[in-house]
């Protein structure tokens, strides 16, 4: 019979227990950043004209982990439009409200294969907007948030959502927000289509202008590496104690992203990175590492694809550099050191 020591070895072995400490975090934080500082390649979202005039040089990295702590370096506080990451984030506000199964049969939560802004894979779908990681997805989740008819009620809602995530203050680039008004119409067409199909909840030109308006949103490295490690803690923000959302949509919302986190090149982010993650075309990228924590990069030049191209690298690097992977099947215990 095998003794108490031994089993313990046993157990250790078939859960493949890893521990990291904070130590170890921090060095690859920091190795990251100097390694991918002077990455080259890739161009600011010119189609939007503020994104187009923001410095290219910019660049931050910062993780957060489930027990609150945080390392930074960069330019982690440097507000820039958090666009498309916004859709994880009214993404959980419309299942907090209706439900996983109402998200699924409303919207859904297939990768469509093809660009985010594209009409056609709407066709392809048979009216149905695939998922709301897609600009498609998230034009119906907008007309889905509560008080319906009600734009100030409905904006609220959304931003508070963005705020207790976050764990600090989201607002509007008003200038952004105006630069993304004037050029938006690949997603007018987006919206009517959805329309049509009965995909819209309510007016129109009121989901496509919240949608436009949470893309518009300045938000920090920082922020958002807080709003992956909420994710990764099971809906408890570890820096402010509040349990934002229900502990059992985390799995559905870190599912959601890691099937549609990069669009068409998910999978390939998948396969190289091995975190989930969530890009925008404002040079933001954000990985949730389900229980251990929540990591974040930006730099705003662009991949042909409207990745960051240091972004991915830098977070790529650090999972490298840590040894981890969701899919590994390592337990991974975090300890201060």
């Amino acid at each position: 019979m095998p003794n108490v020591k031994t089993e313990n070895i046993l157990i250790k072995i078939l859960t493949m227990e890893k521990t990291i400490t904070h130590s170890q975090i921090k060095q690859a934080v920091e190795e990251a950043y100097k390694e991918c500082k002077d990455i080259t390649g890739g161009h600011n979202a010119d189609y939007i004209p503020f994104l187009a005039n923001i410095d290219p040089n910019l660049f931050g990295i910062s993780v957060t982990l489930t027990d609150g702590t945080t390392f930074s370096v960069g330019d982690t506080e440097y507000k820039f439009g958090i666009e498309s990451v916004s859709k994880v984030l009214t993404a959980i506000l419309v299942l907090k409200q209706f439900g996983a199964e109402a998200v699924l049969k409303q919207i859904g939560a297939d990768a469509t294969g093809l660009p985010f802004n594209s009409i056609f894979a709407i066709l392809l779908e048979n009216d149905h907007p695939s998922t709301p990681l897609v600009n498609a997805g998230a034009i119906t989740a907008c007309s889905m948030v509560e008080p319906k008819g009600d734009s100030w009620g409905k904006w609220e809602a959304i931003i508070n959502n963005f705020t207790d995530l976050c764990g600090s203050e989201a607002q509007v680039i008003d200038e952004l927000y105006k630069s993304e008004s004037d050029t938006n119409f690949n997603n007018r067409s987006i919206a009517w289509l959805l329309k049509n199909y009965n995909r819209i909840y309510d007016d129109v030109d009121m989901s496509l202008d919240l949608y436009t308006r949470q893309c518009s949103v300045g938000i920090t490295a920082s922020q958002l590496a807080i709003c992956a490690a909420t994710i990764a803690n099971g809906g408890l923000n570890p820096v402010t104690k509040s349990q934002v959302f229900a502990r059992e949509l985390a799995p559905k919302i870190t599912t959601l992203i890691s099937a549609v986190g990069f669009y068409q090149n998910t999978g390939d982010w998948m396969y190289t990175s091995g975190i989930p993650a969530k890009s925008g075309v404002g040079g933001g990228v954000m990985g949730v590492y389900p229980g251990v924590m929540g990591v974040a990069a930006f730099a705003p030049p662009l991949d042909d694809a409207g990745n960051s191209v240091k972004a991915q690298a830098a977070v790529k690097a650090i999972m490298k550099k840590l040894d981890l992977g969701i899919f590994n099947g390592d337990n991974v215990k975090v300890i201060a050191d």
